[in-house]
């Protein structure tokens, strides 16, 4: 689910770094495939989905949730909803958006001609996805772990997110869900 979602809002890191590669391959340096680059923020992204999945079994646990991948109600909906909504406005979920928005300082100020260098960049550029990120996937556990439809709106809005300047959408989008809890513990109370 994680992957699916994030994959796609890689593709400017990926471009950032072809973009630094072809130079560097012009001046006839030795440059790793982007595929390497590619498989560190994936294994990111591998990790964090372990962690959510942990956490998937243990909301379960304690909910009254009939199967695992549907929806959360109630309170641990709200409390979902109430932390991504919050997390939206914070400085950390800012500094974390910037260095994904713009991957050249992360890529071009740890650049490494080794293979093992290029993995360890897309895992520090995938830390920092995650980062921005994580909060949205809560969002997941009030609508359903594995609804298709929310996995493509919140990839859609990641996307959107990271390709565009300033925090509107951010913004938008924490007022939206922080309402949307609110919603849920008026009508769970």
């Amino acid at each position: 689910m994680a992957v699916a979602k994030m994959l796609p809002s890689a593709a400017p890191m990926i471009r950032t770094y072809c973009e630094i590669a072809d130079t560097a391959r012009i001046k006839g340096e030795p440059v790793a495939h982007p595929l390497v680059l590619a498989a560190g923020y994936l294994s990111t992204w591998l990790v964090a989905s372990i962690g959510f999945a942990v956490l998937t079994l243990l909301v379960h646990a304690f909910t009254s949730s009939a199967r695992l991948l549907d929806p959360v109600s109630g309170l641990a909906a709200a409390a979902a909803l109430l932390v991504a909504g919050l997390y939206q406005f914070s400085s950390l979920k800012q500094a974390c958006l910037t260095k994904c928005r713009n991957p050249f300082s992360t890529l071009f100020s740890n650049w490494s001609a080794e293979p093992g260098g290029i993995f360890r960049l897309g895992l520090k550029q995938g830390l920092w996805c995650l980062g921005c990120c994580w909060a949205l996937m809560l969002v997941m556990f009030a609508v359903g772990a594995m609804n298709v439809f929310w996995m493509a709106l919140i990839g859609l809005f990641t996307l959107i997110e990271k390709q565009t300047t300033g925090s509107l959408p951010t913004r938008v989008a924490g007022a939206i869900l922080l309402v949307w809890a609110v919603a849920l513990l008026v009508v769970s109370a």
